[in-house]
């Protein structure tokens, strides 16, 4: 079985390429352009998609030697992600499959986050928690199959990428500021300065948009007092933000554990998508 795998929910263009379950290449074209603009802009994504879209499939089937007439599926993300930017990878998976007369296998992609745990060993076991952050996404998914899966917890506002970015912009940092946020926050104090949890309607439900408030108002707050309190605390106000945020995850998550009574370690999987 040899299976073409096209993404475009977002600002990536990808092409993968699975020759009996086992992965043959995997290319990716980041888009430069957003960074100018300090976040994703959905039509530059599109127009980005639409250059790069054939470029990179080229590539995957060259990477993994393989004919594009050799093929005997194309899958697709079918949603969720950016209108225009999911467009373009519709589009031309179901042309090519038209054109080679294979079937079309449309995905979920939050759903191909969860099931990611079992493209290498060890597998993990059904039923199991799956706590899953992206940069549009936070969720808590009892996964009870590989067709079976209850999403039991999500944002109510900002996700976790957002956070970390809204966070990077209040502190002057470029975009994508998330990973800035990260490399500080290993320098710095978790327990340097306190940020309340905030609340939710749901139990297993989680918003971070409150979190961002706060931070602007500490901010503001310190700022008056010391106008380089930024450059001067940089390290502890990522790390302490970056402990507030995991700990709202972790106390979700053992919240969930609770509920479904999936305890067991091997039963708990964190995905994490950078």
């Amino acid at each position: 079985m040899k299976l073409l795998a096209i993404e475009s929910s977002c600002d990536e263009t990808s092409a993968a390429v699975m020759v009996d379950g086992i992965l043959k290449s995997n290319i990716i074209s980041t888009q430069l352009i957003h960074t100018e603009w300090g976040g994703v802009v959905p039509e530059l994504a599109s127009r980005a998609h639409q250059k790069s879209i054939i470029p990179v499939v080229t590539e995957a089937l060259q990477k993994a030697n393989i004919n594009k007439n050799e093929l005997n599926a194309i899958a697709f993300t079918r949603g969720p992600g950016l209108l225009g930017a999911l467009l373009i990878g519709t589009s031309f998976a179901k042309s090519l499959a038209l054109s080679l007369n294979i079937p079309l296998i449309e995905v979920n992609h939050m759903q191909a986050h969860v099931l990611a745990h079992f493209i290498e060993d060890p597998k993990p076991a059904f039923p199991f928690l799956c706590l899953t952050v992206s940069g549009g996404h936070t969720q808590l998914v009892w996964v009870k199959s590989a067709l079976d899966m209850e999403v039991i917890g999500e944002t109510q506002d900002d996700a976790v990428g957002e956070a970390f970015d809204k966070t990077a912009k209040l502190l002057g940092l470029p975009y994508p500021g998330g990973p800035l946020v990260d490399k500080y926050a290993k320098k710095g104090n978790p327990n340097a300065f306190t940020f309340s949890e905030p609340k939710t309607d749901k139990a297993l439900d989680f918003s971070f948009s409150g979190l961002k408030t706060a931070v602007l108002y500490f901010l503001q707050k310190e700022q008056k007092k010391n106008s380089a309190f930024i450059r001067s605390n940089l390290d502890d106000i990522c790390a302490s933000v970056q402990h507030t945020i995991v700990n709202i995850l972790m106390n979700k998550l053992r919240k969930a554990s609770e509920l479904t009574g999936i305890k067991q370690s091997e039963g708990i999987h964190l995905l994490v998508n950078e």
